[in-house]
């Protein structure tokens, strides 16, 4: 185990190497991303200016939302950068390169690729937090600790939508759209979703767990629903792991040489 974590941590000390080499395209990115946020932060202000209360929710609960989702799916762009390319690894059959790593393969294909415009989402995410959030220090270790439940839903939705490749021949695009989804979903405020879409957030598409539930949290603390998010988390990485596992029993190998550098 802990040679697999020294090799994990390598490949994310060469992915901010590489950033801090190339830091115009690394700021590029990264501000392209902060100023695409904030763009769509601004329609929503605007709205919130005409109508203050959409469902029992403020423009405070929305930036909350904001600093949730923003931070926790920009993480996952940023430090498990092929989380939504399983798909596409699989199916090209670029899965060869990770086989003949040292275990655990899923750790290393996650980590092994940094979305730099995932740091543009994560600063805006913080700037949203420091701006509208709860500043006490209990307050700050719950949102901490939301966003890593949150990170932790997201990437192993997005591996488990990834792993369709192992049984789907072009399974790409429904993992893409799924995962597209379930970030749109959870970027906008929870309220207005009713019936059986509201339905879908909480099984099928996990959007009410990655940002709802978590601002329902910091608006007011209950430790039935904070467990509760722990266990869908603990539940979709157990989901995640076993279908990786079992997709890579049944994995055709693609017959690449992959050199890397």
């Amino acid at each position: 185990m802990r040679s697999v974590l020294a090799f994990s941590a390598t490949y994310l000390r060469i992915n901010l190497l590489a950033a801090l080499e190339y830091r115009l395209a690394f700021v590029v990115q990264a501000l392209g991303m902060l100023l695409n946020d904030v763009a769509f932060a601004i329609f929503w202000v605007l709205y919130f200016a005409r109508f203050p209360n959409v469902g029992g929710w403020s423009v405070r609960d929305l930036a909350l939302l904001w600093a949730v989702g923003a931070v926790s799916i920009g993480l996952s762009a940023a430090l498990f950068g092929n989380c939504t390319r399983i798909a596409t690894i699989v199916v090209q059959g670029q899965l060869d390169y990770y086989l003949g790593l040292p275990k655990n393969t899923l750790l290393h294909v996650l980590v092994s690729r940094s979305g730099l415009a995932g740091w543009g989402d994560v600063a805006f995410g913080v700037l949203a937090f420091v701006l509208f959030g709860p500043h006490e220090p209990g307050s700050i270790l719950l949102y901490v600790a939301l966003v890593l439940l949150s990170l932790t839903v997201f990437v192993a939705f997005s591996v488990l939508t990834g792993c369709l490749g192992f049984w789907i021949g072009n399974a790409e695009q429904t993992a893409y759209q799924a995962q597209q989804a379930t970030i749109n979903f959870s970027l906008y405020p929870g309220a207005i979703f009713q019936g059986w879409i509201r339905v879908l957030m909480f099984t099928a598409i996990p959007a009410g767990f990655i940002t709802h539930v978590p601002v329902e949290l910091l608006r007011a603390f209950d430790i039935r629903w904070f467990l509760a998010l722990a266990a869908v988390a603990a539940l979709m990485v157990a989901l995640a792991i076993g279908a990786f596992q079992v997709g890579v029993r049944r994995y055709e190998s693609g017959n690449l040489v992959v050199m890397r550098g």
